[in-house]
Parts: C-alpha cells; sequence; structure tokens
C-alpha cells in the first residue's frame, strides 16, 4: 500500500484582502498610540515635580519623586477615597452580578405569566438617562435614612447596573443547551444546585465579559457619588480627585495630583488583564467538562 506525501493547500491571498490586513494593522497601530501614548505620559509626570511638568512636559525627571506617591495616598486623601471606592464598588458588583445572573437565568429558562412584562422592563432601565433619576433618588435615600453614605451609592450602583446584566446574560443562558439542566434533573439536582455546579460555571465568558463591563462603568462613575454624597469623609475616587484638583487653588501640586490619577487607574488595568483569560472561554469548553 503506498503512501503519498499530503502537500499543503496554500491560500491564495489576493491583493484586496492585503490592503485590508494592512490597513487594520495601520488603524490598530494608531489607535494603540493614542491610548497607549498618555497613559505612559500620565505615569512619567506622576514621578516629576510641579516645576519640571511645566518647564519641560515631555522629558524624563531628573529624579523620580515617589514622595508624590505618599502625598497623594496621605495628604490629599486619595487612600481613603480608594477603600470607599473598593467597598463601593465591589459589593455593588458581586450583588449586581449574583442578582442580574439569577434574573436573567430565570427570564431565559422559564415560562411563566408576566416574564416578558419583566424582561421589558428591565430593557426600559437601560433607556432612562442617570440625570433624570438623580431628584428622585435623591429622596428615595434621604428617606431611608442613605443618603451620603457607603451603602447607599452602593445600592444605587446595582439598581443602575441591573438591567444591563439581564440584559446581556439573559442571551447568553438563553443559548445554553436544555439537555444538560435535564439530565442534571434526572440525576436529582435540584434548581439552585443546577444553576450555581452546572449553569452558572458554563456562562463564565459571559459574566467575565458583563463584569468587566460593569467595573469600568462603576468605578468612574462620578454624577451618581457628586448628587448622592456629599460628605467628604465618604468620598470616591472620581469625587476624591475632582476635589483634590480644585481645593488648592493655584497653588496644585501637579505631581501628586498625577499620582493620584496613576492610583485610580491602575486597579481598572489590573482587573482588565485578571479578566481577560476568562474572555478566552467558552460554551462549548464548559459543556465539555
Amino acid at each position: 500500500m503506498s503512501t503519498q506525501a499530503v502537500v499543503p493547500v496554500r491560500k491564495h491571498v489576493t491583493a484586496a484582502e492585503r490592503s485590508i490586513a494592512v490597513s487594520s494593522h495601520v488603524v490598530l497601530s494608531i489607535w494603540a498610540i493614542i491610548v497607549i501614548l498618555p497613559l505612559l505620559w500620565t505615569l512619567m509626570t506622576s514621578f516629576k515635580t510641579t516645576s519640571e511638568i511645566f518647564a519641560s512636559p515631555f522629558q524624563l525627571p531628573a529624579k523620580a519623586q515617589f514622595v508624590n506617591y505618599s502625598e497623594a495616598w496621605t495628604t490629599a486623601g486619595i487612600g481613603n477615597f480608594f477603600f470607599n471606592t473598593i467597598f463601593v464598588v465591589g459589593s455593588a458588583l458581586v450583588l449586581v452580578m449574583l442578582l442580574g445572573s439569577m434574573c436573567a437565568y430565570i427570564l431565559a429558562r422559564f415560562d411563566f405569566p408576566g416574564n416578558r412584562i419583566i424582561y421589558y422592563m428591565m430593557l426600559g432601565g437601560l433607556m432612562i438617562p442617570i440625570f433624570l433619576a438623580i431628584v428622585p433618588l435623591f429622596f428615595v435615600l434621604r428617606n431611608f435614612g442613605l443618603l451620603n453614605t457607603l451603602p447607599g451609592l452602593a445600592i444605587t450602583y446595582v439598581a443602575f447596573a441591573l438591567p444591563f446584566t439581564v440584559f446581556f446574560l439573559y442571551a447568553f443562558f438563553r443559548q445554553l443547551p436544555y439537555e444538560i439542566s435535564e439530565a442534571a434533573a434526572i440525576d436529582g439536582a435540584n434548581e439552585w444546585r443546577t444553576f450555581f455546579q452546572i449553569m452558572l460555571p458554563m456562562a463564565k465568558p459571559g459574566l467575565a465579559t458583563v463584569a468587566i463591563m460593569n467595573f469600568l462603568g462603576l468605578w468612574n462613575q462620578f454624577l451618581l457619588p457628586v448628587a448622592l454624597n456629599t460628605n467628604q469623609k465618604n468620598y470616591v475616587l472620581s469625587q476624591g480627585l475632582a476635589a483634590f484638583a480644585s481645593s488648592a487653588g493655584y497653588d496644585v501640586n501637579f505631581g501628586a495630583l498625577f499620582a493620584a490619577v496613576v492610583i485610580t487607574v491602575a486597579p481598572v488595568l489590573v482587573v482588565y488583564v485578571i479578566f481577560q483569560r476568562q474572555l478566552q472561554g467558552s460554551v462549548s469548553q464548559g459543556t465539555m467538562k
């Protein structure tokens, strides 16, 4: 029995495809430069004195001023604002992911009276601008004694992030095979165990994606804290940066200010780097476990 060598077939790349690929790489390279250069410039500037920033804004610092970070953390109060933000965003993210995934799973997998009405009400929540809800939220939180408190701000974050979470995960749970949940029911698993041990791990890529989006949106939130949290002791980072920049008048320590910006941006980059590995998974990989 003769064996024949297998010759790989090379795909012919046309000139049009090559030009599209080159154009795409050029555009993405320009976009990467536009995004990365300001971050690198901010990092570099955070190690300079105010006089160096105004004298030579694009030159490297003569000596790295690590004191800018200590001054931003202690004197400007960024450390306190940082932990306030961690508490508010962390608790809000855990609640919204738990409640949102449960709500999306029920709406996607079970038929009951009012199912579509609840789903469309969730979609309607995406269409309400935040500034239109500021005044009602102010009075609601005041009546419940949650105005100017971190738990009140966290609950507000959950309310605004929940519609998007349900909308995003609804389609994800809708596509999961029903055979797996039916097999779990035959094996004696109840609905809680089926959801937390089988269906939720299968939706890990969708959960990671919506968690990143929610984290970015909540971490950078500014309007809600400014309107509903006027107690300086409970400021979050976005408020703290604005207060730091305006409190000193014309005598702003710009080196410490840029250091505060780096402290604010760093957690976002760390969280994205950690979660982006989860985005490489897929539902089919989850079903093969």
